[in-house]
């Protein structure tokens, strides 16, 4: 039944681990190469979202709905979890994470654009000036004063990676619009299918060293694949399912990344440049503005 009050808990919930993230990332690659973290977190994720199914009575069905569903899991596996938090953590293993997370923001405007062009979705004026915005603030992240950029370095393939992130995530969400499995149960299944193609990625990418990371590697794999990966994505179904108005609750993603900003300042400890600032509200200004437009 909706309950307003319970959906926003859900919400804030969420957005509050999402906010933990790119610090996490960054503090577990300082311990194991993006591909070996890639497959313990998926590993550490497809356990989590099989206890919830367990837990639901569901995952016996989820389990026997391979025999149909896993010509639509393996593509997608190979997406997501495979290759987009490959590259997303590649990304972030070659730049600040007060520069990979914003960045990786924009992954909403990439969608409207791909939805364009593979859905047939009208851009409209403020479609355009929404895109417009975000990428100006992907800009203005990117340039640094050369003293600053000596301190803390901008890897122009980083920024490419974290681009092309955005642009894997939104194909995965446009690829689901045509996905008619129940959504934590086909996670689960694309997770599970991704694990034999990923250990055997791993294997050729970093040998056998990568399957007994140091401690603290996988711990940090276990709290990115159980909360970022698995448990985050059924509390935020958990909140546009109680919530009574669905706008109030999608909104607070925008809470997000300011306050990623302060973990990466405070735990992380980067020095956050003045762009990233101007460049993080312009990009919030560009998510803004197509949100309104949606709800006109």
């Amino acid at each position: 039944m909706p309950d307003q009050k319970r959906a926003l808990a859900y919400g804030l919930a969420t957005v509050l681990l999402w906010s933990t993230m790119a610090t996490a990332f960054k503090l577990t690659l300082r311990h194991v190469h993006p591909a070996a973290l890639v497959f313990w977190a998926s590993v550490f994720s497809t356990i989590a979202l099989g206890a919830l199914l367990a837990v639901r009575g569901r995952l016996i069905e989820a389990l026997a709905g391979l025999r149909t569903g896993w010509r639509t899991a393996l593509p997608l596996g190979l997406v997501n979890p495979a290759i987009y938090y490959l590259v997303l953590f590649k990304a972030y293993d070659l730049l600040p994470a007060q520069v990979a997370q914003p960045v990786n923001y924009t992954w909403a405007i990439t969608l409207s654009l791909l939805a364009a062009v593979f859905l047939g979705h009208r851009l409209t004026r403020l479609d355009v000036l929404a895109t417009a915005l975000a990428y100006a603030g992907v800009v203005i992240i990117s340039l640094r004063s050369q003293r600053f950029s000596a301190e803390t370095g901008i890897s122009l393939l980083g920024l490419a990676l974290a681009l092309g992130s955005t642009l894997l995530w939104a194909g995965y969400w446009i690829a689901n619009t045509k996905d008619t499995r129940l959504p934590v149960a086909g996670l689960f299944q694309n997770f599970l299918l991704s694990l034999p193609v990923l250990a055997a990625a791993v294997w050729a990418i970093e040998g056998a060293g990568a399957f007994t990371p140091p401690a603290a590697g996988l711990l940090g794999a276990a709290y990115i694949g159980t909360l970022e990966m698995g448990l985050s994505f059924a509390l935020w179904l958990a909140a546009l399912k109680h919530a009574t108005h669905a706008g109030s609750v999608s909104t607070l993603i925008f809470l997000s990344p300011p306050i990623s900003l302060v973990f990466i300042h405070y735990v992380l400890g980067e020095t956050i440049h003045p762009n990233t600032y101007w460049g993080l509200g312009l990009i919030l200004l560009g998510l803004g503005v197509q949100n309104w437009s949606r709800m006109r």
